[in-house]
Parts: structure tokens; C-alpha cells; sequence
């Protein structure tokens, strides 16, 4: 239920009597007021939803680094499986990418396919 704040120049007259047209009409506006907080208070929570997926792409980026850093371990340490080794780092950049690719387009669907009601 809405609180209303009647001012004293909505009340008519000495018996004080209150005009219905006048608090009808603050009734919606109050109502409407109350609305467009809620729809700004979800459009905060999808921006923040947004900006959150996308920290994901840090964590591709320490693994990208870290299948970099055991592959040249692993080719310093034995090169003559070099071309195997760079085999499997290319698997491992790719299954990485493939994961960081969700982070975006978790952003992309919070932002513009999920829609305030």
C-alpha cells in the first residue's frame, strides 16, 4: 500500500473533505514514481550482472599465460618433443579461448536480450 503525503491544499472546504480527483491523481504519480525506481534498480543489476561476466576473461588470461609458461618448460627441458609439445599448447590456447568466449556473450545476452519487464 502506498503512503500518500496529502498536502493542506488538497483539503477542501471547513469539514475538511478531502478532493478524490486530486488524490487519485498523486495515487498514480506516486505509482509511477515507485515503477521507475524498480525498472532503474534492474537496469543497475543488469549492467552490474554484465560487468561481471566479463571478469571471466581474466581468468582465461592467467591460463592462456599459464599454457605458455609449462610449454616453454617443457620445450627447454626436453626439445626434441618440441612439435608435440606445441601441439598440446595449441590445444590448450584453444580450449581456454573457448571458455573465455562465454564471458562475453553472457555480457551480450544480460545487456541486450534480457528485458526489464
Amino acid at each position: 500500500m502506498l503512503c500518500m503525503n496529502i498536502s493542506m491544499s488538497k483539503i477542501k472546504g471547513t469539514r475538511g473533505r478531502i478532493d478524490e480527483a486530486s488524490v487519485l491523481e498523486e495515487k498514480i504519480v506516486m505509482e509511477k514514481r515507485e515503477e521507475n525506481s524498480q525498472v532503474e534498480m534492474l537496469e543497475g543489476a543488469k549492467s552490474m550482472g554484465a560487468g561481471a561476466a566479463t571478469i571471466a576473461s581474466v581468468g582465461a588470461a592467467i591460463g592462456i599465460g599459464n599454457v605458455l609458461s609449462s610449454s616453454i618448460h617443457s620445450v627447454a627441458r626436453n626439445p626434441s618433443l618440441a612439435k608435440q609439445l606445441f601441439d598440446y599448447a595449441i590445444l590448450g590456447f584453444a580450449l581456454t579461448e573457448a571458455i573465455a568466449s562465454f564471458a562475453p556473450m553472457m555480457a551480450f545476452l544480460i545487456s541486450f536480450i534480457f528485458q526489464v519487464l
